[in-house]
């Protein structure tokens, strides 16, 4: 029975140690092997690529609106559709590069759209930066809840047909945006 006993604490001391060295070896490992932000997102349950983009309408900071289907409907330019907020570090660092992009590219209707913010902040912060393509603003939290971005800023690219061709979580910038634009509409 002491030699049984023996051998029994043996063997739960050989499996604590092997565990010990494996968990210690595990945090580079699963480092290694773990997805990129990119990876992640495209997992996230945002509205798939290749299927029809949620339809919105904003009011926008001219006082206009924008609504998607319309714009589809009667434009038929594709559309960049950028999700900001006022208290984004990313988002006020990629809004010159959309500028810039909108003033180069008229064949793609740019449209940012503040969401996860308040009205009065998002305006301000829209006047302070000062772009020339149309921004609008979520007051109802619907594009939010229909594109439910993983984190901002994200962006979707809207084809003609009104399917959602690409979305990027994170920042872009004007070479990129000219890059996906030349890639998903020629």
């Amino acid at each position: 029975v002491v030699a049984a006993l023996v051998m029994v604490v043996a063997a739960v001391w050989l499996l604590s140690d092997v565990t010990e060295q494996q968990t210690a070896a595990s945090p580079a490992a699963a480092l290694e092997d773990a997805p990129t932000l990119q990876e992640l997102a495209e997992q996230a349950p945002t509205p798939a690529i290749q299927v029809a983009a949620p339809d919105f309408s904003v009011v926008t900071a001219n006082g206009g609106a924008f609504t998607l289907s319309q714009h589809l409907a009667d434009d038929g330019r594709p559309v960049i559709l950028n999700l900001w907020a006022s208290w984004c570090g990313p988002c006020r660092e990629e809004m010159p590069a959309f500028d810039a992009f909108a003033a180069e590219n008229p064949e793609v209707a740019v449209v940012g759209v503040a969401v996860q913010d308040d009205v009065v902040s998002a305006e301000r912060f829209a006047e302070e930066i000062g772009v020339s393509y149309i921004v609008g603003f979520d007051e109802k939290d619907e594009v939010n809840d229909a594109y439910r971005p993983l984190g901002l800023p994200a962006t979707f690219f809207i084809a003609s047909d009104g399917t959602i061709a690409k979305r990027h979580f994170g920042l872009v910038t004007e070479e990129s945006l000219a890059a996906d634009v030349a890639e998903l509409f020629g």
